[in-house]
């Protein structure tokens, strides 16, 4: 497969091709994801909850998302790999420089909820440093998940937010929990591609949690995350096994 780039991405939007991407927190699990062909592989701050325990991605650090993405770095050959700023990169007042390290640890791009760093985006892509928008549902500062888009006036502050970004030079937009005639019309109008998250089937592409794919979700299952196989119950099976050999003396044999 070839690499993927930022320009392949925006082939694919102009051709209307769909555009993949999942998440990945270790080595073993990106390695599968990159050789199945998904076109981004993003390293989530939802390793707060995907793998670290955390009820949410707030307490999430800086120094968490560098472990996670140099393990994923060294397994991406072909994916676009993209890495989650976190929240307390900016309570803490290192957003540039937390960037800085995450691109200087292998990221190609970095994910930015919400528009309230504008500045900063801008400042990263004049500096050469692609950034990813997310608009929508925005975990970092929205605690409860909502549908966005649904009243014209929230539908409008969508548009007026993705202008925005796409003023600012973000290469992409997640959008979460839009509304799907909103997603839609933002899809459309849009220069760069859209993934979706919980937004409907038009969106130039889609992203889901890798955890709610293979059913190894912690806690809730969103109700718009669909499971392709049942992990957990493999591990589980093969871990009861072992113990059952082991007390009944047939491990080691």
């Amino acid at each position: 497969m070839p690499k993927v780039t930022l320009s392949s991405l925006f082939k694919k939007k102009s051709d209307g091709r769909k555009i993949t991407c999942l998440t990945a927190y270790d080595a073993p699990v990106a390695s599968l994801i990159d050789a199945s062909g998904i076109d981004i592989v993003l390293v989530g701050d939802s390793v707060g909850s995907a793998a670290l325990g955390f009820d949410n991605t707030l307490s999430v650090t800086i120094s968490d998302m560098l472990h996670h993405l140099k393990a994923v770095r060294r397994a991406v050959k072909d994916a676009l790999l993209v890495c989650d700023m976190p929240m307390s990169s900016f309570t803490g007042g290192t957003a540039y420089e937390d960037a800085s390290a995450l691109f200087a640890a292998g990221a190609e791009a970095v994910k930015i909820e919400g528009t309230a760093h504008i500045s900063l985006i801008e400042d990263l892509v004049k500096k050469g440093m692609p950034v990813m928008g997310h608009l929508g549902f925005t975990p970092q500062t929205d605690s409860t998940p909502s549908v966005k888009g649904r009243s014209e006036d929230s539908a409008a502050e969508l548009v007026k937010n993705a202008a925005l970004l796409e003023k600012a030079g973000v290469f992409a937009v997640v959008l979460e929990l839009v509304e799907r005639s909103a997603a839609e019309n933002l899809t459309s109008s849009s220069r760069v591609p859209t993934i979706g998250i919980g937004s409907g089937p038009h969106c130039d592409g889609q992203v889901l949690v890798i955890n709610d794919v293979i059913g190894m979700t912690l806690g809730k299952v969103p109700r718009f995350a669909k499971q392709y196989a049942d992990v957990k119950s493999v591990i589980s099976s093969a871990v009861r096994d072992f113990r059952r050999d082991v007390e009944e003396l047939k491990y080691p044999s």
